[in-house]
């Protein structure tokens, strides 16, 4: 399979040790292709921030398996010593909040990740403000984040979620500050850009606003996941 976007397999988590050992992760499997949009849900506590913690490299599993876009980055250890790059790479992150720079306009904004990764200034401002047209907000390339609406704010997230072309993006509750319009537009941006860039994205989030959206969602209990078929939403 050339393209593996999300594959999770027998992946668990355990903090602590004999009698006061927790799992937050039990066994737990997991498959988003490129292009899809997958959401996560389940009550507070039920692990859906560790999982996606592990996922992202934040924190390492206890045992399992996890494979993002073409390579296995963990196998009961990991597989890669840079966990750094990794993340910088070939990861997209988009929070509730859009954790913007405040002293970068917002073509910078995007634009860094890319320049971090090295490639030249130039290509990367080209590359921040394609991205900023895509999405709708280019004509405010050259604003301070503090200029910007909340919906504004978070399309500018999305834009440097994508700005190194990651297989795999990583959203935690992205639309949970928002109302039901800008919500709605928010998954139609991360359900077109999923298509158009070939990303596998997962969605934690609790917003019942957006959960019809999905056409496939997993449900995280106790530990353990359990598959379900989405409303799938027309956006």
């Amino acid at each position: 399979m050339a393209e593996l976007g999300i594959r999770i397999s027998a992946l668990s988590k355990r903090y602590g040790e004999g009698a006061s050992a927790v799992d937050a992760l039990k066994n737990v499997n997991m498959q988003v292709a490129p292009g899809e949009v997958v959401g996560l849900i389940g009550p507070s506590g039920s692990g859906k921030s560790t999982l996606l913690k592990c996922l992202g490299a934040v924190i390492e599993p206890t045992a399992g398996r996890m494979q993002l876009g073409e390579r296995t980055i963990y196998d009961n250890g990991w597989q890669l010593s840079d966990l750094r790059a990794l993340r910088r790479d070939s990861i997209g992150f988009i929070f509730q909040a859009p954790f913007l720079i405040p002293f970068l306009d917002v073509t910078d904004n995007v634009a860094l990740l890319p320049m971090l990764a090295g490639q030249p200034n130039g290509k990367a401002r080209q590359r921040a403000r394609e991205l900023l047209d895509a999405l709708g907000v280019g004509h405010r390339a050259q604003a301070e984040p503090t200029q910007l609406s909340g919906g504004e704010q978070q399309r500018v997230a999305i834009a440097r979620a994508l700005a190194n072309q990651p297989p795999v993006i990583l959203a935690d509750e992205p639309t949970a500050p928002l109302d039901t319009e800008r919500a709605l537009g928010v998954m139609r941006i991360l359900r077109d850009m999923a298509q158009h860039y070939r990303t596998a994205i997962i969605v934690v989030t609790h917003d019942e606003k957006i959960i019809p959206t999905f056409r496939r969602l997993y449900r995280i209990r106790d530990g353990g996941t359990e598959e379900e078929a989405g409303q799938g939403l027309e956006l």
